[in-house]
Order: C-alpha cells, then sequence, then structure tokens
C-alpha cells in the first residue's frame, strides 16, 4: 500500500518521508524512546538489556544517555556508569544492589544528610544494620567492620563540615576484609579526585552540581571500574525503574564540555573569599580543604587537585543563630538555596549539632558556594551583611 492508498491517520503515523543521511554537528542528538524497534523477531530476542552495546527499551537508555554515561565513566576513570534521576537516587541504587536484610554498612558522620537519613529508614525498615563512624577515623576503621559489614560509605571532604577523610586508608582495610566502599565524589566533580586510583569501589556523584552547571537538573551518577559491580547496579536500576530524562541527559553532556574551566574558576574564586573571610574577626574559622587548620588538609594536599567553589565558615560564637541568619538574609548577590556549582552565589546556614552525632566545634555554621560573579562584588556583599550584625 503506498502512502496516497493510506488513510490520512495511518499516512500521518507512519509517514513516507525519510530524513537523510550525513548531517554532522557538534551537539549529542536527544533520542527521546519509550519503545525501541527491532527489525525482526530474531533480533529482539537476540538483544539483552544488561548488554549496552545494543537499544531494547527507553528505560534502560538510549544513544543520549549512553554518550553521557560514557563520558562520566571516563572523566572519573571508571569503566561503566549507571544515571539515575537525582543523586539521592545514586545513593540509594546503591544502597539497593549491594545491601539485604542482615547485612551491615558504615556510613560517616559528615555525610550528605540524607545519605544518612536513608540508613536510618533502611535500618527501620529493611533490617539492616547501619552505624555512623568518625570521618577521620582512617585505617583504625579495621575495628569497626562486622563479619556481616558489606559496604562502607564515604564521603571526602564533608559536604557541610568539610573533612577529608583519608579515603585509600579506609579502602584498604575494606579490603582486608573483603568489603566495598563507595564514595559520594559529588565535590570534587571527579575533576579534582580519581576515586579508582585510591582503591575506591564504587563512586557516585550528583550530576546536579558541576556538570550540569545551571542549577536546572537533576541527576546522579553510580561509576565503577568491575564489571560484576556494574551488572548487579543494573539489575538494581532496572527493579527500581531509574530512568532518567534525555532532555535532562542533554542539558548535563552541553554542560560537560566547560566543566573543567567552570570548577576552576569557582575554585579561584572561592579561596580568594575564604582568605579574605578568614581575615575578618567575625569569623572563627574557615573549614575550607585548602587550608592547613582545616582537618584532612593533609590528606586532600596529598590526593586532590583542586577544590571548587564549596566551603564553609564558623561564626565566632559571641553570634547568636538570629545574628547570622539575619547575616544570610542581608546578602544581596548571594541567594539562600540548597546545592551547588551552578553560577550563582549561594549561602545557607546549618545547625551542626543537629546533623552530627559528636561536634564539639563552637560557633554557627554557613556555608558558602560561589560562583562565577566578580569576586570584588561577592566580597563587597559579605562586608555589607557584616556590618549589619
Amino acid at each position: 500500500m503506498t502512502s496516497k492508498q493510506q488513510g490520512s491517520s495511518t499516512a500521518i503515523v507512519h509517514p513516507a518521508y525519510e530524513v537523510p543521511d550525513g548531517f554532522s554537528a557538534f551537539p549529542a542528538a536527544i533520542h527521546h524512546a519509550s519503545t525501541v524497534l527491532f527489525k525482526d523477531v530474531e533480533a529482539m530476542r537476540a538483544r539483552s538489556w544488561l548488554n549496552k552495546s545494543t537499544y531494547t527499551y527507553g528505560l534502560h537508555g538510549t544513544p543520549t544517555s549512553f554518550q553521557l554515561e560514557g563520558e562520566i565513566a571516563q572523566i572519573e576513570g571508571g569503566n561503566h556508569c549507571v544515571l539515575a534521576p537525582s543523586g539521592l537516587a545514586a545513593i540509594t541504587l546503591v544502597n539497593m544492589a549491594f545491601l539485604e536484610t542482615g547485612d551491615d554498612v558504615l556510613v560517616p558522620d559528615n555525610a550528605y544528610g540524607p545519605n544518612k537519613d536513608q540508613g536510618a529508614w533502611l535500618k527501620r525498615s529493611f533490617g539492616i544494620s547501619v552505624r555512623f563512624y568518625d570521618p577521620m577515623i582512617g585505617a583504625d576503621i579495621a575495628d569497626l567492620i562486622l563479619p556481616n559489614t558489606k559496604l562502607i560509605w564515604t564521603e571526602a571532604p564533608g559536604s557541610v563540615s568539610m573533612e577529608v577523610a583519608d579515603v585509600p586508608a579506609i579502602c584498604a582495610a575494606a579490603h582486608s576484609k573483603g568489603v566495598l566502599v563507595a564514595l559520594d565524589n559529588t565535590w570534587s566533580a571527579g575533576i579534582a579526585y580519581k576515586p579508582f586510583e585510591h582503591g575506591v569501589d564504587i563512586s557516585m556523584q550528583a550530576l546536579t552540581k558541576y556538570q550540569s552547571g545551571g542549577s536546572d537538573v537533576l541527576m546522579g551518577a553510580v561509576i565503577t571500574k568491575d564489571a560484576e559491580l556494574n551488572n548487579r547496579l543494573l539489575m538494581a536500576h532496572m527493579r527500581l525503574g531509574f530512568g532518567v530524562g534525555m532532555d535532562d541527559v542533554y542539558l548535563v553532556l552541553r554542560g560537560l564540555q566547560s566543566m573543567k574551566l567552570r570548577f576552576e574558576a569557582h575554585d579561584i574564586a572561592a579561596r580568594k573569599v575564604a582568605a579574605w573571610l578568614k581575615s575578618r574577626p567575625e569569623i572563627a574559622k574557615v573549614l575550607h580543604p585548602a587550608w592547613d587548620d582545616c582537618p584532612g588538609h593533609d590528606v586532600w594536599k596529598r590526593d586532590f587537585n583542586g577544590a571548587g567553589g564549596l566551603f564553609s565558615v564558623l561564626f565566632d560564637e559571641k553570634f547568636t543563630e538570629a545574628q547570622t541568619d539575619q547575616f544570610v538574609n542581608q546578602l544581596k548577590l548571594f541567594k539562600i538555596g540548597f546545592s551547588w556549582g551552578g553560577s550563582h552565589s549561594l549561602c545557607v546556614p546549618y545547625r551542626i549539632e543537629s546533623m552530627r552525632q559528636t561536634w564539639s566545634a563552637k560557633g554557627i555554621l554557613v556555608r558558602f558556594n560561589i560562583g562565577l560573579e566578580d569576586v570584588e562584588d561577592l566580597i563587597a556583599d559579605i562586608e555589607q551583611s557584616l556590618k549589619a550584625l
């Protein structure tokens, strides 16, 4: 039947026009799909969704998402990558892939808050033992490993309090007892820290941050070098139904091309702002890994190559929470909001004592994300707000 003989609805659904081959351009093509087509039944039956050299269903990927996974794995120094709808979804993917009832998992006390909260949920609803440890424990974590310990989470540095854990020492202790180590590597964006060079088994990132760069995308990724670990992640990914939208994937692909330049610009600006804050009498301490009085500075200096735009400060303990809240409210260029890695500077006060099992430092903690504005303007904004104190 030719297109002229078809009914109008059929002709619309099955157009005769075919797009010519030969188009080439820099941007990645956006391939949307739920249904993926096969040329015949044999081809359909020959394909496996676990094999990413081919396509089976939109949930498992299209050329667009496969390209992003490949690029993220390359940046991290891994061989495999699985995308998730958010950074927290990526954490969930790791937990569901490698933990089951009766297992034990160790989580650092300075971990991303929702990771710790999920640990409480795993303990309450799934019968998984969850214990929190001092992030600066290093090799002594060997003393905490039990026969049923299956996974150790790490985060370097902590995304609020900025301690830099000795990840290689933790990995060595874990591996000597057959335990996997997962790292939340969001802070470094895979640029400042190469996890697999330091013994990490599983690296997780929120691509929401520097990879996107636009404060407009939610996405996560889990990266591995080992094929068997990747297969376990893929099985959990399928069972959880963690699909991502290809328009969002495209935005992250576009952001990746300038990520290293932006990360370095954030880093340079953040160190200038942090140095200025360190000179202010209102600030008791600057929590920035590049400063030698930040816990874990020696580890950062040994293992990292950069710092990005995120750091925290502790105000002098004479200032009340009401005063530091007013400081944040008084800022003009700095906006109040979570996340980081975008062009706009952010500032958020934290009740750190309620987030940590042990916290001895005095003073209200405030976290800064330094964006891409002129440093002089950011410093002037902080100065005018400090005067209001």
